[in-house]
């Protein structure tokens, strides 16, 4: 397992993510964030006072290592062995 961790405040919308992984499509505010039923994905927990959406996430990590490397602000943070 591992976390997908979008920081909404740095997210600018370019959605360079979105072509490299299919877990993350955009909001109703025009931010990233995570599908809560894709493939693989646990949980996904919104957390408006920090402006950050955090997924737990089941199976291969390097689709989502594509989609931080891509994000130009930085906004996207996957660790591993996280539950």
């Amino acid at each position: 397992m591992f976390e997908i961790e979008i920081d909404r405040a740095a997210c600018d919308g370019i959605f360079a993510c979105l072509t490299r992984d299919e877990r993350f499509v955009e909001d109703e505010m025009g931010l990233a964030t995570i599908d809560a039923d894709a493939a693989g994905v646990v949980e996904v927990a919104r957390d408006d006072e920090k402006d950050r959406v955090v997924a737990t996430v089941e199976g291969d990590i390097e689709d989502a290592n594509l989609a931080a490397r891509a994000c130009p602000p930085g906004a996207i943070t996957v660790r591993e062995g996280e539950t």
